[in-house]
């Protein structure tokens, strides 16, 4: 019998995993099934290695499918020692990491197999929102068990040897993998919302060990804090200017300057991601104009990939209790067919992840909250706790110009200016909305973390019922 210890799958979980903390479970387990000729197949551990191990001295279930077994592909005893995994994890309230190699269903296996590949989705089904759910696809992982990241929180690919797709892109009418690579890392990560982090195998650890340093292990405890030495008051100096790139703004305010940016590679015009404040894990939405050091630009609308985006984030946030932090900074809608049959349903889902989250949420106006899409972009009658704005920022519904054109329709160019003036002064400053109560306190930039801080420390201890109801019907 093969030597698991020396196989691919064993030393991808010692290079994430702390040094010797790996403890293996179910060792033993070979494929149960003898049909077609299985019993002609040495299968040690059925394929894949399941175990605990700790991860910067916290705990986590890790399993790692090894394809020198029958290329990893899923049957019955492989697909129930991931299932049982499943059930240690919840029971210990720790998150569960997957490292995906796989030729897919054992065929010969055939019903026994799919049984198996569904018996995963209802785990995973079962823990979403309990307990972190992370997936590291570091060679194939096609058809059915592609489900498998996109039923987990975050999934990392790797970027040369890992392929994630439903359909091969051979099989996709009128394309080849040459002409386009739809099983692709780079491709993934840019045109679907699927893939958190590519790479190589090495970045992938070190970034899957930032992610776990910053998520909560479960759902059943309070907001997170920790020890922080970087200066609470430490003043923001130039986040002004860098206002456009939220990424940018968001590592400025952070401790340490540190921001984990998520699905970075897809809709790029909005940002998600975690940073710490004080040592709170705090969860971010954004809107994003520019890239730092890069030519790569986005108008300032709400779209409808960006509005999905925000939304899935900001509903895992409220399952495990982190705070959420909005920058808000957009002039309307996208202007498209494409925006015409998406967005509204795209706008409702983040609408409704910002008015049923229990959790503390803030919001900074940074340049402009205009129109129906700054109110979706977490405005105060969504629920938000506190709105903070920039003393430039402008709010309302429509710049003075429209405004007056609308009002004022068939006058002279001259009163337009004048009128539009007005009624920028009156309606669309950061002193109007707050004079209406819709903005809380407008600070100076430079004071951003300090204020940041300060709110999230007093919201920490924020409580609110909820009337019973399974789920949205939206």
């Amino acid at each position: 019998m093969k030597n698991s210890s020396s196989n691919s799958a064993l030393t991808r979980v010692h290079s994430l995993l702390d040094a010797n903390s790996f403890v293996e479970i179910g060792a033993g387990i070979t494929a149960r099934s003898t049909d077609f000729h299985l019993y002609e197949e040495e299968t040690p551990a059925d394929g894949v290695l399941t175990g605990y191990g700790l991860i910067n001295d916290a705990l986590v279930y890790i399993y790692s499918q090894d394809a020198s077994v029958l290329g990893g592909a899923i049957g019955e005893m492989h697909s129930r020692k991931i299932t049982n995994l499943y059930n240690m994890a919840l029971k210990m309230g720790a998150p569960i990491i997957g490292i995906i190699d796989c030729s897919g269903l054992r065929l010969h296996e055939s019903t026994d197999a799919l049984n198996g590949l569904g018996t995963i989705y209802q785990k995973q089904a079962f823990a979403s929102g309990v307990i972190p759910q992370i997936t590291l696809v570091m060679g194939d992982c096609g058809g059915g068990v592609s489900v498998i990241p996109a039923l987990s929180d975050f999934t990392f690919v790797e970027e040369k040897k890992g392929h994630l797709f439903l359909q091969s892109p051979n099989t996709i009418p009128a394309n080849t993998k040459e002409t386009c690579d739809t099983a692709s890392a780079e491709w993934k990560s840019k045109y679907t919302q699927s893939i958190d982090f590519c790479g190589t195998e090495d970045e992938i650890y070190a970034e899957v060990r930032r992610f776990i340093g910053i998520l909560p292990a479960n759902n059943r405890f309070s907001i997170m804090q920790e020890p922080c030495a970087d200066d609470l008051n430490r003043i923001c100096e130039g986040i002004e200017n860098a206002s456009s790139d939220a990424a940018l703004v968001l590592s400025i305010i952070a401790d340490n300057y540190d921001f984990i940016e998520t699905k970075k590679e897809t809709a790029r015009e909005m940002v998600t991601g975690f940073l710490k404040l004080d040592g709170m894990t705090i969860g971010c939405v954004a809107n994003r104009q520019n890239v730092t050091d890069s030519e790569e630009t986005f108008p300032a609308v709400l779209t409808a990939d960006g509005a999905n985006k925000a939304a899935s984030f900001i509903k895992f946030c409220d399952a495990f209790h982190i705070p959420v932090l909005t920058l808000s900074n957009v002039t309307g809608f996208e202007s498209s067919f494409e925006s015409e049959i998406h967005t509204p349903a795209a706008c409702a889902a983040l609408a409704s992840a910002y008015a049923s989250a229990t959790i503390p949420k803030v919001t900074l106006i940074t340049e402009c909250a205009m129109g129906s899409a700054g109110t979706i972009m977490g405005s105060k009658s969504l629920g938000i706790d506190l709105v903070y704005a920039f003393d430039s920022a402008t709010i309302g519904s429509m710049d003075g110009t429209h405004a007056v054109k609308i009002l004022h329709e068939g006058e002279s160019a001259s009163f337009i200016r004048q009128k539009a003036v007005e009624y920028d002064h009156l309606y669309n400053s950061a002193a109007s909305a707050a004079s209406r109560g819709y903005v809380d306190m407008i600070i100076r930039p430079q004071d951003t973390r300090k204020y940041l801080i300060s709110a999230f420390e007093m919201l920490a201890t924020k409580q609110e019922s909820v009337k019973y109801k399974k789920h949205l019907s939206i």
